[in-house]
């Protein structure tokens, strides 16, 4: 089951964060998060998406999967999730940046039709590229 998570989430919001990344968000960072404008964060027993809309745009700011819980469709799961909210606020488009060395997610992605647009070199602090994505929501 996926839900709207809100700022009494924010710690499960950040331990699952802290599970999928080394360099990980705070319960504070989430809360600041969102409480901004047009971020939704739709969170699962396992796992969570947050996705900014803003006018016809959308973007995935990140997504988390506890280790345990991986390649059984829930990050597939989060991300369509994510896409209807946003096609349903208006965004005809959705971007992601996802790093270059992250295989899983570049396939997750591919399979959910994203496609590469871009590249920021050099932007995670390991080193690796970012490539942006993006995927048409009409």
């Amino acid at each position: 089951m996926i839900i709207d998570a809100t700022g009494r989430d924010c710690v499960r919001l950040a331990e699952l964060h802290a599970l999928a990344f080394a360099d990980c968000w705070s319960a504070e960072a989430f809360g600041d998060l969102l409480g901004s404008p047009g971020v939704q964060a739709l969170l699962a027993p396992d796992g969570f998406i947050v996705v900014r809309t803003v006018a016809d745009e959308a973007e995935i700011l990140t997504l988390a999967v506890a280790p345990a819980a991986r390649r059984a469709g829930l990050g597939r799961a989060l991300a369509s999730k994510a896409a209807e909210v946003a096609r349903e606020q208006g965004a005809a488009r959705l971007y992601l940046e996802v790093s270059a060395k992250n295989a899983a997610a570049r396939a997750l992605y591919a399979a959910l039709g994203f496609t590469e647009i871009g590249r920021r070199a050099r932007y995670y602090a390991d080193g690796a590229d970012a490539l942006v994505l993006s995927l048409g929501l009409s």
